[in-house]
C-alpha cells in the first residue's frame, strides 16, 4: 500500500505482515494472522524494539485508528527485512 514493490512470500514460518522493503503494513489483524481487524489503515513504521525470546520487532503506529502493533523483523530468511530501513529505525 505504501511503496507498492511486489511482496515474496514469507519463507521463515508464520506469517508476513508488512513490506520487506518499507515496512509498512495495513492493519488487518487483531491478533497475528487472523484477518479480523476492520480498520484497514496503514501502519507506518515508527521504532524497532529487542525483546530477548522474540528477537527485533517492529512497531507500527496506524494512521487510521492510531493502534501501535508489534510484529517480528524477517532477518533470516530469503526475503529479509531491509537492514538499512530497520537500522534507521533503531536510532533515537
Amino acid at each position: 500500500m505504501h511503496c507498492h514493490a511486489q511482496i515474496p512470500p514469507h519463507t521463515g514460518g508464520g506469517f508476513r505482515n508488512h513490506c520487506p522493503h518499507c515496512l509498512h503494513s495495513v492493519h488487518v489483524d487483531v491478533l497475528p494472522g487472523d484477518r479480523a481487524a476492520d480498520c484497514g489503515g496503514l501502519l507506518v513504521p515508527i521504532a524497532v524494539d529487542y525483546h530477548s525470546k522474540k528477537g527485533y520487532q517492529l512497531i507500527h503506529r496506524c494512521t487510521r485508528c492510531g493502534a501501535t502493533r508489534r510484529n517480528r523483523t524477517a532477518t533470516n530468511t530469503h526475503s529479509p527485512d531491509n537492514p538499512d530501513r530497520l537500522i534507521a529505525l533503531m536510532a533515537p
